[in-house]
């Protein structure tokens, strides 16, 4: 009964700062899902066949329930919209719960970033008055600043898409950081047959095609391996560069002079203005305000902005609220144009 009652009292807020309530399907087509998040994420999801054999699934999240809504219905420009229910998804860990309550609201197609990412943030904390707790903390992080990092290092293109690709999968992404110190993915001897193949393919005709490529399009993709900068010393010093920017941690209003001492320090051409985020008070009602640069690290889908709420309740800390920005997620899910999103979920 708690529970309802605290349920009742966030939609409410959400409500009253201008959201519309929306009902999402519970269940919706199982690629959608597959196709963004791989194969692998397959064994995660409660899927089944229906009578024409296509395959469908409980929704594993709301926010892609909701993202799909926005899609299939062809929906354009802002939509200020809020939701409840549950979302099914398997866990590696047998104590996890299957079955996750959730109350959502999220700003859908507007190109007003910054102020929306604020209204997201200010929507949460509203909802979170309805809560009992004695304190507590609000994370910021932003994905963005980690991909400018990773755009101005000294790298291949292909491992700065590595990089980005796969910054969410944390184990993953620590194994790409120790093979860049290491260059040891670099095999000298298939390096050198590379290095034949290449002279050999130079005396061919460029038009002639090879397994549905021509020569001239096997020579391009040999002409950029081989002319890789990457060398063990400069990999680890690359890798030292984003081990230490991922270690940044500080009050709210430190952010931007943190970062800047850091950029300068490496000698990397980016300068971020305070302004840049969303909050710059480090204290907001009884919530310690911190930035992390680390904080978007497994969260699969975010592009920007990404917060989250900690509250100290009976002596325990817990996780309440957490969102940010996703602007990539739609066009993930068959949208034609980026679509800019930001929405934000309590769990029950």
């Amino acid at each position: 009964m708690k529970s309802k009652k605290l349920s009742e009292k966030i939609l409410r807020s959400v409500k009253s700062k201008g959201f519309k309530y929306i009902d999402l399907p519970s269940v919706i087509e199982a690629n959608h899902i597959v196709q963004r998040s791989g194969e692998n994420f397959r064994k995660f999801i409660f899927s089944f066949n229906d009578q024409n054999g296509s395959e469908l699934c409980l929704r594993p999240d709301l926010t892609i329930a909701s993202c799909l809504r926005y899609l299939e219905n062809n929906l354009k420009g802002k939509e200020k919209i809020f939701y409840s229910g549950q979302a099914y998804r398997k866990s590696q860990n047998k104590k996890d719960s299957i079955i996750r309550n959730q109350i959502g609201f999220e700003i859908l197609g507007s190109k007003d970033e910054k102020n929306d990412d604020k209204e997201i943030i200010n929507t949460s904390l509203k909802s979170l008055q309805n809560l009992k707790y004695s304190s507590g903390t609000l994370t910021i992080g932003n994905v963005e600043i980690f991909k400018l990092l990773i755009s101005k290092l000294e790298i291949p293109a292909r491992w700065k898409l590595r990089l980005l690709r796969h910054f969410w999968r944390e184990d993953y992404f620590n194994d790409l950081l120790k093979r860049l110190e290491t260059n040891a993915d670099i095999d000298p001897t298939v390096v050198e047959v590379d290095k034949r193949i290449f002279l050999d393919l130079l005396k061919k005709d460029p038009s002639t095609v090879i397994a549905g490529r021509s020569i001239g399009e096997i020579l391009k993709r040999f002409d950029t391996k081989m002319k890789d900068p990457r060398t063990a010393s400069k990999g680890k010093k690359v890798s030292k560069i984003i081990r230490s920017f991922l270690k940044i941690k500080c009050p709210i209003n430190n952010a931007a002079k943190e970062l800047n001492k850091f950029f300068k320090k490496n000698k990397i051409n980016l300068v971020v203005d305070q302004k840049y985020f969303p909050i710059s008070a480090n204290k907001v009602s009884k919530l310690n305000v911190m930035f992390s640069t680390s904080f978007g690290e497994q969260l699969e889908y975010y592009s920007g902005m990404v917060f989250k709420i900690d509250v100290k309740s009976n002596s325990k800390m817990v996780n309440c609220c957490a969102g940010g920005r996703y602007d990539g997620l739609i066009s993930d899910l068959g949208s034609q144009k980026k679509i800019p999103a930001v929405g934000a979920a309590f769990n029950l």
